[in-house]
C-alpha cells in the first residue's frame, strides 16, 4: 500500500468522522434540550416519584425482615404488588436518601430509555447511530407512558428493554430466553412472551425463559418463604390491591368494558372477552410474517388483556413507532405518536365519575386499548387477505429470513 494511497484513506476516515459528528451535534442539542426541560418541570412541580418510594419500602422490608406484603406507603398508602424475587432487586435502594432515590431513578430510565430506543430500531431492522439514539430518546421521553413512568419512578423501561434484548439477540445465542423469564419474574405480564416462543416453534427458548421464571420464584421463595407464599396464594389474585380497574389510567381491556358497562366489577363480562382476544392476538402474533411484528403484538396483547395495565406500562408505544416508521408508514406513525402524547385519559372526568362517562368520552378514557383492538383488527384483516407466512405482495417470508432483517 502506497503512502498516497494511506493518506487518501486516512482523509476520507477524517471526513466521515466530521460529517458524524456534524450531524451528532444537533441531536445531542436536543437531547440536552429535552431532560433539561424535564428536570426544571420535575424541580418546579416536586415530582414525589411514588412508585420509586414503594421500591424502596420493599427493599428496606426485606433488610428488616419486615412483611412484605403488609405495609403501605406514600399519600396514595401504596402496597408492595410485585413477586418477592422483584423485592430482593430492590434492596440497593434502601441506603439512599429520597432525593438520591429520584436522581438514580431519573438518570437510570434516561440511560434504559436510550437503550430501548436503539433496540426498537434493532426491532425494525435499522442501525441507530448516535444521532438516531439522541433524537429518538429526546422526543420519546415526552410519550405519556415514557413521562409518567419518570413521574412515578417506576421500572417498565427496564422491563421492555430486558425483553427486546433478549428477542433481538441472534439466533441460536447462548442463554436466549433466559432474560424473558427474568421480566416475567418482576411482574408478570411479560410471561405471554413464553407461550408466544412456543407456538413460534423457538422450543428451546421458551424452556430457558420458563426455567429463568421458575429461578426467579424459586430465589424468592427461599429468601422470603413467608412472602412467598402470601404471593402466590393470595396477593396474585387479589387486582383490587393493585387498584380499581375502572379509572381511566387503567388502559387494559377490563378497563374498557368496566367504564363502558359502568360496572365496577365486570367479571365475566370482561374475563371471557380478555381470554378470547388475548388468544385472538397470540395466534396473530405467531402467524405474523415478519417477526418484529410478531413481538409487537404479543408485548401489546399482553397489556391489553391483563387486569390492570396503568397507562405507564405502555412504553411499548416506542417500538411500535419505530417498526411503523422503518417499513414507511409515517402517517400512522405520527398519529400513533400523537395518541400517545395527547394523554387524553386525564381530560375526562374522574375521581369517581369514570362509570358516568357519555358515550363520546368513552374512546377518550381507552386510547391504548381501543388502538391495539384495531391493530388486531387490521393484523387479522391482512392474514385474511393474504394468508398464513406472506406479505403485503404476496411472496413468502421465512423466520430464518425476519430473524435476519431484525438483527441486521
Amino acid at each position: 500500500m502506497t503512502e498516497r494511497t494511506v493518506a487518501l484513506r486516512s482523509r476520507a476516515v477524517r471526513a466521515v468522522r466530521a460529517a458524524h459528528a456534524a450531524h451528532a451535534a444537533p441531536a445531542l442539542v436536543l437531547l440536552a434540550l429535552s431532560f433539561a426541560a424535564l428536570a426544571a418541570l420535575f424541580t418546579a412541580l416536586d415530582i414525589a416519584m411514588p412508585d420509586a418510594v414503594v421500591y424502596q419500602a420493599e427493599g428496606a422490608a426485606v433488610v428488616h425482615g419486615r412483611d412484605l406484603y403488609g405495609f403501605t406507603v406514600t399519600e396514595g398508602r401504596l402496597p408492595a404488588t410485585y413477586p418477592p424475587f422483584a423485592a430482593l432487586l430492590f434492596v440497593p435502594t434502601v441506603w439512599l436518601p429520597v432525593p438520591a432515590l429520584k436522581v438514580a431513578f431519573c438518570a437510570g430510565n434516561a440511560l434504559l430509555l436510550a437503550w430501548l430506543v436503539r433496540l426498537s430500531a434493532r426491532l425494525a431492522g435499522r442501525r441507530a447511530g448516535l444521532p438516531l439514539v439522541c433524537t429518538g430518546t429526546a422526543l420519546a421521553v415526552w410519550l405519556e407512558p415514557v413521562f409518567q413512568t419518570f413521574v412515578y419512578g417506576q421500572i417498565n423501561l427496564a422491563i421492555a428493554c430486558l425483553v427486546l434484548w433478549d428477542l433481538t439477540r441472534p439466533p441460536g445465542a447462548r442463554g436466549k430466553g433466559a432474560l424473558i423469564g427474568v421480566a416475567a419474574g418482576i411482574k408478570l405480564t411479560p410471561g405471554l412472551f413464553v407461550l408466544y416462543l412456543l407456538f413460534r416453534g423457538r422450543v428451546r427458548e421458551a424452556a430457558t425463559a420458563t426455567a429463568a421464571f421458575a429461578a426467579t420464584v424459586a430465589v424468592g421463595a427461599l429468601a422470603l418463604p413467608a412472602a412467598s407464599v402470601d404471593y402466590w396464594t393470595r396477593h396474585l389474585f387479589d387486582t383490587d390491591r393493585v387498584g380499581k380497574p375502572w379509572i381511566t389510567a387503567n388502559q387494559s381491556l377490563q378497563g374498557l368494558v368496566a367504564r363502558v358497562l359502568r360496572e365496577p366489577s365486570p367479571g365475566p363480562a370482561w374475563v371471557l372477552p380478555a381470554v378470547v382476544v388475548g388468544a385472538v392476538g397470540l395466534w396473530l402474533a405467531c402467524r405474523a410474517p415478519r417477526e418484529r411484528w410478531g413481538v409487537l403484538l404479543t408485548g401489546l396483547t399482553a397489556l391489553l388483556v391483563s387486569p390492570i395495565s396503568w397507562s405507564h406500562h405502555w412504553v411499548w408505544c416506542v417500538p411500535l413507532i419505530a417498526v411503523l416508521l422503518a417499513e414507511g408508514h409515517r402517517l400512522r406513525a405520527a398519529l400513533t405518536a400523537v395518541l400517545f402524547t395527547t394523554r387524553t385519559m386525564w381530560l375526562v372526568p374522574r375521581k369517581g365519575l369514570e362509570l358516568h362517562l357519555p358515550w363520546w368520552q368513552q374512546p377518550l378514557a381507552s386510547p391504548y386499548a381501543l388502538l391495539v383492538l384495531a391493530l388486531l383488527a387490521v393484523a387479522a384483516l391482512e392474514h385474511h387477505r393474504h394468508g398464513p407466512g406472506r406479505t403485503r405482495s404476496g411472496q413468502a417470508s421465512s423466520a430464518s429470513s425476519s430473524s435476519a432483517s431484525m438483527i441486521r
